[in-house]
């Protein structure tokens, strides 16, 4: 019986050297479920000749992410005015999509004369938060309230009707190459209000949160559960006061 207890007595011991490390493994885990996917500044890579899309977020196609440099290239070449556009899945906590797309801006063309003919549209696909920042020469050509409506409404429009990122990029892309090239603005595009049913599936978003929290939920119970059923199972086995 001396045996046994020992054996217990050690298991025990052991549980909690393999538990505790585990439990401050979840808890720690826990603190970066939110902002292990966000994006800084720092994070986007350098400005090269070629650089017309960057999409961290992975929504536009490959095809269409073509297209809009195609677009942009050619643009630049009869204009002089450069457009380009980012995505990012999650921005760094504290971060707004105006205060990065401006730092953004700042790190590509770190002059006045460097921004002057560029325009920079971004969008935070998490919460489809927009914006975008154009030079001064830009302003001449295409005001900010055009600006603002790319962003705000020819981007959003396609977005509010089922996340379409590749149809919002592709409306933006016309409208800003007709109004940089000096024709007319074509407006923002016309909403068609439509009965809304609650969809029944859950977005990716919520799906990952809610299976991190589950398991972070179920492995504090069980490390609660375990050392109480090893000291349960302790205190039947040892020896009778009577005995």
């Amino acid at each position: 019986m001396k045996q046994l207890l020992n054996q217990v007595f050690n298991w025990k011991k052991q549980i909690h050297w393999l538990i505790l490390p585990l439990i401050n493994f979840i808890l720690a885990s826990s603190l970066f479920i939110t902002p292990a996917f966000a994006t800084g500044v720092y994070q986007i890579p350098d400005l090269t000749p070629e650089t017309w899309v960057v999409d961290e977020a992975d929504v536009i196609s490959r095809v269409n992410e073509g297209k809009l440099s195609s677009a942009f290239e050619e643009l630049a070449k009869q204009t002089g005015n450069e457009v380009r556009i980012v995505t990012v899945r999650r921005l760094d906590y504290g971060e707004t999509p105006e205060s990065f797309t401006k730092a953004l801006f700042e790190k590509w063309f770190p002059d006045k004369e460097a921004q002057a003919n560029q325009t920079l549209l971004m969008i935070n696909t998490i919460t489809n938060g927009t914006a975008i920042i154009t030079g001064e020469r830009v302003k001449s050509v295409m005001s900010d309230e055009i600006a603002q409506s790319v962003a705000n409404e020819t981007v959003a429009v396609p977005l509010r009707d089922g996340d379409k990122y590749n149809q919002a990029f592709l409306d933006a892309s016309d409208r800003l190459m007709a109004v940089l090239s000096g024709q007319p603005d074509p407006g923002a595009p016309q909403v068609v209000d439509t009965v809304q049913v609650e969809s029944t599936f859950k977005k990716g978003e919520k799906t990952d949160t809610g299976n991190a929290t589950a398991w972070v939920v179920g492995l504090l119970i069980a490390a609660t559960i375990i050392p109480m059923a090893t000291y349960y199972i302790y205190q039947i086995n040892q020896p009778s006061s009577n005995g």
